[in-house]
């Protein structure tokens, strides 16, 4: 039997992704960055997947060095601000302007980045900076109308602002 291949590993790998296998999918993506560290995909693919599994500090060297390779990657951009910033609750003040830093360029790049304004919203609504988290929330909300959640944090920061009047 012969080895598999960069391409059929990272293959494997992001359909496990896609199927939400996060850990499985872990495996074939070790395997295909092992095989070949330059390859974009594979590095962005297991960086999601060591995201997906709260392995933050791993992705980030893997994404630093992708960085380089793609500067102008929305995703890549995404999944580093994910990295940077870990766990939320976790987070301190310079992983959180790390994060920021990441997902608005991101934004300078894809300004409809999934998730790329309600992140930096909530990034700012932990750090109770509710005027603007509640603008970024609204940037959410015109990328997304629908969004529920950017509308709940939306009105709640500006509820802050109002009490704290």
């Amino acid at each position: 039997m012969s080895k598999p291949t960069t391409q059929e590993l990272i293959r494997r790998g992001t359909m496990l992704l896609q199927r939400g296998k996060h850990i499985q999918a872990l495996e074939p993506l070790e395997k295909a960055y092992k095989q070949d560290a330059a390859n974009f995909d594979a590095g962005l693919n297991l960086s999601a997947a060591l995201i997906m599994n709260k392995k933050f500090k791993q992705a980030i060297p893997i994404l630093e060095a992708l960085r380089d390779q793609e500067p102008d990657n929305a995703m890549l951009w995404t999944n580093l601000g994910a990295a940077y910033l870990g766990n939320p609750v976790l987070a301190k003040g310079e992983d959180q302007l790390k994060a920021i830093a990441a997902f608005r360029t991101a934004l300078e790049f894809e300004p409809e980045t999934p998730n790329g304004a309600y992140n930096i919203g909530l990034i700012y609504k932990d750090r109770k900076e509710w005027g603007i988290a509640a603008q970024w929330f609204e940037v959410a909300l015109q990328v997304k109308p629908d969004d529920a959640d950017a509308r709940y944090w939306h009105d709640l920061m500006l509820q802050h602002l109002t009490d704290a009047k």
